[in-house]
């Protein structure tokens, strides 16, 4: 009987691992999937695979286009507004007119296990060149300045990165090509947050970071200021 049930929480498992795989394969393609393109992505099937998309998309989560693949559906959004609004809506407008102020991508990662997360990135609208990415960037906590600036609101560790100590010294996290080669990177953690968050900037310039240190630690400074609960009025007398 024990048999029995672990076998069936293993094609539970299974199955579920594979829905999600399948639509994880979708989001990050970035021209939506075939029935056929997932087979191969699955090693399945071609019939799984439809199945697997059917029951995707009934819950929204993927469209079938004109185009014969599947794409994001528009469920996701819902999905996506429900992670951490309270950070995302104090950092929005802020991340928006730092990215005007230096003509740079501006990102919100937070810490989540091993690696540093984006959950909302903003391109200038002063810039027409600037580095790209998309939001769900993950990048290890021990490599590149926004894992460094995590990692530097967290309690000091003996094994811990000589760049997250300095980081936490001076309030700020930077690196060279150690995510995107070439590519300049500072970060500063944002306070009073769970999970742990921070604000990056990336850029291929380097005059461009070294102006951003101060900005990107104030940006940093402000959203979680906006984050901090408003003490009630006293009555008068």
């Amino acid at each position: 009987m024990a048999g029995s049930a672990t076998g069936r929480a293993q094609t539970g498992s299974q199955t579920l691992a594979r829905g999600l795989h399948a639509l994880m394969a979708v989001v990050e393609s970035g021209r939506g999937m075939t029935v056929q393109d997932l087979a191969r992505e699955l090693d399945v099937h071609r019939s799984i695979a439809y199945r697997i998309l059917q029951t995707l998309a009934d819950f929204g989560l993927v469209a079938h286009g004109s185009d014969g693949a599947y794409h994001p559906g528009a469920r996701l959004a819902t999905l996506a507004g429900a992670y951490l609004p309270t950070l995302r809506e104090a950092a929005l407008p802020i991340l928006r007119e730092t990215a005007d102020e230096l003509g740079c991508t501006v990102a919100l990662f937070v810490a989540e296990g091993r690696e540093a997360v984006a959950i909302e990135l903003v391109e200038p609208t002063t810039a027409t060149h600037h580095i790209a990415f998309r939001s769900g960037m993950r990048t290890p906590l021990d490599r590149g300045a926004a894992g460094y600036a995590l990692m530097s609101a967290g309690g000091p560790a003996a094994d811990e990165p000589a760049q997250v100590t300095l980081a936490r010294e001076r309030g700020y996290a930077t690196s060279l090509g150690e995510v995107l080669v070439g590519a300049y990177a500072v970060a500063a953690p944002v306070p009073h947050t769970h999970p742990r968050a921070c604000v990056n900037i990336i850029t291929h310039r380097e005059d461009q970071a070294a102006v951003a240190e101060a900005q990107v630690v104030k940006a940093a400074q402000r959203i979680g200021q906006a984050l901090r609960p408003v003490p009630p009025e006293l009555p008068a007398g």
